[in-house]
């Protein structure tokens, strides 16, 4: 494997420190640029605002630690740009800043990248993509399982703000012809998340409706983005980033009847499989689940 010189956005938040220290296990160096840093050994920090395109040229084009000096070789290219920087979610700040930090974050880091000559970019999209997370009102899907070919129609600020941001990846790989894969992340949970939130999950499952029961968890989020480091030539790409399963313990099939009646299934679906399926990142990238829920709970 090779190690790489990583430049990563948003690295602060709740998957991005997780996913960081995932690839530094792996032996890449990083450097976090977040408004916020991340106190973790290993990890450098800058600070700057990527809705500010002259800070995001700066940043990726700058040492990634006093380190750097020794060599006297002038500031080195980065091999990747790992980009989580986003408001999370919707409900935190107005949905027009919403949309605007996020459309406009991503579209300076993605050109940045292109224009430095970046090959390998790996954008942060979102599972609510598929619409129904945070809808207004109860809605179904179209289908299920909710696969990557799917024609993704949100109704808020967040989720459209990701189907922009994968449009944009879209465009500028067409004129670059360089790697951009866009994670189409679950729900994220953390390790301590099991035990506070999971049996809750599992005696009220309605509310993981929203959320088509998926999950992803934290430390396979970073093996996910480590998968796309490692995988080229695949030119512009959307992958679902959840397990194996749903976080429930209902039957697949039982589910889908249960909570999303009359939607047509597509295809067979295993006993457990995630009807946000992961299938595409198994198939493609080689993931292997390292942390199902069922590793740190026991649920008859």
């Amino acid at each position: 494997m090779t190690k790489k010189r990583i430049l990563f956005t948003g690295g602060s938040g709740k998957a991005g420190k997780h996913a960081i220290h995932y690839l530094l296990d792996q032996g890449h160096k990083v450097m976090n640029v977040d408004l916020v840093p991340l106190d973790y050994p290993g990890v450098n920090n800058l600070v700057a605002d990527i809705t500010d395109s002259g800070q995001v040229f700066n940043a990726m084009s700058s040492y990634a630690g006093l380190d750097e000096l020794d060599a006297g070789n002038g500031v080195q290219k980065f091999d990747a740009v790992v980009h989580f920087a986003a408001v999370p979610r919707i409900l935190i700040i107005p949905d027009n800043e919403t949309f605007r930090v996020n459309t406009m974050g991503t579209y300076n880091v993605i050109e940045a990248a292109v224009k430095l000559g970046i090959r390998k970019i790996i954008i942060a999209s979102s599972e609510t993509t598929y619409g129904i997370c945070f809808s207004d009102g109860k809605t179904n899907p179209k289908v299920l399982p909710l696969e990557e070919d799917y024609d993704v129609d949100p109704m808020d600020s967040y989720g459209l703000s990701k189907v922009v941001n994968e449009k944009t990846a879209r465009s500028f790989q067409r004129r670059s012809g360089f790697d951009i894969y866009a994670l189409r992340i679950g729900n994220v949970i953390e390790p301590h998340e099991y035990a506070e939130l999971f049996p809750h999950y599992f005696k009220n499952p309605e509310v993981r409706r929203r959320n088509a029961f998926c999950y992803i968890d934290a430390r396979d989020l970073g093996q996910i983005v480590d998968l796309c480091l490692e995988k080229d030539g695949l030119g512009y790409q959307v992958f679902n980033a959840g397990n194996d399963h749903n976080g429930a313990v209902i039957p697949s099939k039982e589910l889908a009847e249960k909570f999303f009646p009359d939607v047509p299934i597509i295809r067979e679906l295993e006993e457990h499989e995630a009807l946000f399926s992961n299938r595409k990142i198994r198939e493609v990238l080689g993931f292997r689940e390292q942390h199902s829920w069922r590793k740190y709970l026991k649920w008859d």
